[in-house]
């Protein structure tokens, strides 16, 4: 079975794949575009992808497609993944921190460690991964150009670490998912499912779907608004804790809330303590 992560060997994705499936062959894939790309398409069977972060919040690239399109074949969420991140500076043999400029990362990565960086006064480049950032730094050679990325990611590219735990908070973990492709299903332990709803255009409509998720005993641990196809129109995301199985999911949304105009299941799956 081949795995699809964003990035490169060493970065947070790469982990997260390792963690979760240490028996099959991780594919690394350039953006996220590619990588949603190469789940419709078939040419990976699965795809780990971080959906939010402790420090920074939701993945927006990636929160965006989760609910896929209609002319490319469906997938679903079918497991969650934490992995906490210690984000290290690593430059090449023989640099310190002091020699340090310019420090290249995802912009993620940057912004978990903003405040931080500011402080070292060194100037922050966005890249499309952290392990990329860190394979070019190795290839450019320059004692003033450092990485943002995991230290685990030194070894592998040849580079020095200069400085651990450079971010801003400690509670620094980033929440995977994994998709899989074809219509989401519900099996008996799971008990924890995203969903998208869109709400009526009437007062209060967003407040009584949540009320009402409350009182049928769902747990929300998550709401987001994102903009929808149309022009100031928005669309919500939610995940929630449920009872687990069918029934128990059946239990919260069936039928959808009065003031729901659209709901879709993104997936479900086991919940993993945090």
């Amino acid at each position: 079975m081949r795995i699809g992560y964003q990035g490169e060997p060493g970065s947070y994705s790469y982990r997260a794949v390792g963690e979760l499936f240490p028996d099959f062959e991780p594919v690394g894939l350039k953006g996220f575009a590619t990588a949603f790309t190469a789940l419709e398409n078939g040419d990976v069977d699965r795809l780990v992808v971080p959906v939010e972060n402790s420090t920074t919040g939701s993945v927006l690239p990636v929160l965006d497609r989760l609910p896929g399109d209609a002319g490319h074949q469906p997938f679903a969420i079918v497991a969650e993944h934490l992995v906490e991140v210690r984000h290290a500076i690593l430059g090449i043999p023989g640099a310190s921190i002091g020699d340090i400029r310019e420090v290249r990362s995802h912009p993620e990565a940057l912004s978990q460690a903003e405040h931080h960086l500011l402080a070292l006064g060194v100037e922050s480049f966005a890249r499309y991964d952290t392990a990329g950032a860190v394979r070019e730094v190795a290839e450019l050679g320059d004692p003033a150009i450092a990485a943002l990325a995991p230290p685990g990611a030194a070894e592998i590219y040849g580079l020095e670490i200069l400085e651990r735990d450079v971010m801003d908070r400690d509670h620094n973990t980033t929440r995977f998912v994994v998709l899989a492709p074809g219509e989401p299903q519900v099996d008996p332990d799971d008990d924890k499912t995203t969903m998208l709803f869109t709400t009526s255009h009437t007062p209060g409509a967003l407040a009584l779907v949540l009320a009402e998720l409350g009182l049928r005993g769902a747990n929300l641990t998550r709401i987001e608004s994102r903009p929808s196809i149309e022009a100031w129109s928005y669309r919500f995301f939610v995940d929630l804790v449920h009872e687990p199985g069918p029934e128990g999911l059946a239990k919260v949304i069936d039928p959808p809330p009065a003031t729901c105009a659209d709901l879709w299941v993104l997936g479900s799956y086991v919940r993993v303590a945090e």
